[in-house]
């Protein structure tokens, strides 16, 4: 493992999307052609996955690599919520239709930043003229200190049954080395009253690789998750990106676990959790046997978007606030990332976003490879639907991953190995025929370990 670790720890996406934000046309689809973009996709299936970007936070945690803005004063909740609730009208307008939401997930910065009056006001500006599917999923993130019972209860009654929590670690010394304002009995305090209200899933967002963070804290760590039993684990790779993420700068390249040491820490991390009764599910996500997301891989319906892993598939994504990303299969936008310009855009009745992509029929079949490689660990291209020349110089590109015996290459098809695992963002970069046409030429990505 430790020659495949210095053969293989490259910079690399974590392919929520393809092509990857840094790749997407400098001439973003026009205002028409996006609109048009859903329309086609709302007309094919008018079920739709929404997610909102609530981008504030209290306190500025020093690891995050989330688009977010440091603020305590929360006279600034209002006027965003008014300008989420302007952009979702304007979609609406598009829909010859009722929308039908999916999935619906608060994002962010910290949702519970907001008030729960404020919040209760957004959810039901944006179901007024929607319909709610039956087998939806209403979710946010909460952070541990700011989430109150009241947040709970507004929430639950709006709809919402999945719950994700910031923990990152449960060590005092690691929260307090990157300036995260929570504590263990916070977790534990909000976690066993989610339960008590009704929510039927909570996950625990955890990091490996943090600054000073040893195998002893993945242990700490473990006996808590042990006790309080979340039904879904988020175990992430911390991306050190100082170059995009200043605030990472404070502490040095020389605080943090690399290469062998980081990989230790996953490993540790993995199998703690499996002895707890968690599977692993894709790329950094664990899940109880009870979980959706578990049910969702073991049969084949596991799907991966901007937000991460879901086990359920819209056509059509639509991200509403600061910097939010929106998909409609064809073609990709992002908002405008400060709220400032968000706001004055939408206010201005123009669409928010500054930058997108119109996807190619050769990029959406290298879309549909990556997203089998990353949700079920292999991928076909038995028939000609899905074979184009960037696949076949893809394949060209993967000898040495089958030589290390991380895939197994066979003539129309390709499965990745349990030995593979680690390494799945490498082999997904083989596949991805934008980067191989312009390698990046500044840094762009985290190490893939």
């Amino acid at each position: 493992m430790k020659n495949l670790l210095t053969k293989y720890n490259v910079a690399a996406p974590r392919y929520t999307s393809y092509p990857t934000v840094p790749y997407w046309d400098k001439q973003p689809p026009t205002e028409n052609e996006w609109y048009q973009s859903v329309i086609d996709s709302a007309e094919q299936n008018n079920e739709i996955s929404l997610y909102v970007h609530l981008p504030f936070c209290e306190n500025l945690c020093t690891y995050c690599g989330c688009n977010k803005r440091i603020t305590k004063n929360h006279r600034v909740e209002e006027p965003y919520i008014n300008a989420v609730l302007t952009e979702w009208k304007n979609y609406l307008k598009l829909f010859s239709s009722k929308p039908i939401i999916r999935t619906l997930h608060f994002g962010g910065g910290s949702p519970t930043f907001f008030q729960p009056e404020n919040l209760e006001r957004l959810i039901s500006g944006l179901l007024q003229n929607a319909e709610i599917a039956p087998n939806c999923e209403f979710s946010f993130e909460a952070h541990p200190h700011t989430t109150t019972i009241e947040h709970l209860n507004v929430l639950y009654r709006m709809g919402f049954r999945r719950i994700s929590l910031g923990v990152q670690d449960f060590s005092d010394e690691i929260l307090q080395m990157i300036n995260r304002k929570q504590t263990a009995a916070e977790v534990h305090e909000v976690t066993l009253e989610a339960r008590k209200i009704g929510y039927e899933s909570i996950n625990y967002d955890i990091i490996y690789g943090l600054p000073t963070q040893s195998p002893k804290h993945i242990f700490e760590t473990a006996k808590q998750i042990e006790l309080l039993k979340p039904d879904r684990i988020a175990y992430y790779s911390y991306a050190h990106v100082p170059w995009i993420k200043p605030s990472q700068r404070a502490y040095s390249v020389a605080d943090l676990p690399l290469g062998e040491a980081k990989r230790l820490l996953y490993e540790t991390g993995k199998d703690l959790l499996e002895d707890l009764g968690y599977h692993e599910i894709g790329l950094d996500h664990f899940a109880l046997e009870t979980d959706e997301l578990y049910k969702a891989q073991a049969e084949g319906r596991l799907h991966r978007n901007f937000m991460g892993y879901t086990p359920h598939y819209t056509r059509l994504s639509i991200g509403l606030g600061a910097s939010a990303i929106s998909d409609s299969w064809g073609a990709y936008i992002q908002n405008e990332k400060q709220v400032e310009a968000y706001q004055e855009k939408v206010s201005t009745q123009v669409i928010p976003f500054y930058r997108g992509h119109q996807l190619t029929s050769e990029d959406q079949i290298i879309r549909q490879h990556i997203l089998n490689l990353m949700c079920h660990k292999e991928t076909s291209w038995s028939t000609p639907d899905l074979r184009t020349d960037a696949l076949y110089e893809g394949l060209d590109r993967l000898q040495t991953f089958a030589e290390d015996r991380l895939i197994e290459l066979q003539p129309f098809f390709l499965k990745i190995t349990p030995e593979g695992q680690p390494f799945m963002r490498n082999i997904c970069l083989a596949f991805d025929a934008k980067y191989w046409e312009k390698k990046p030429e500044g840094k762009l990505f985290s190490q893939v370990v």
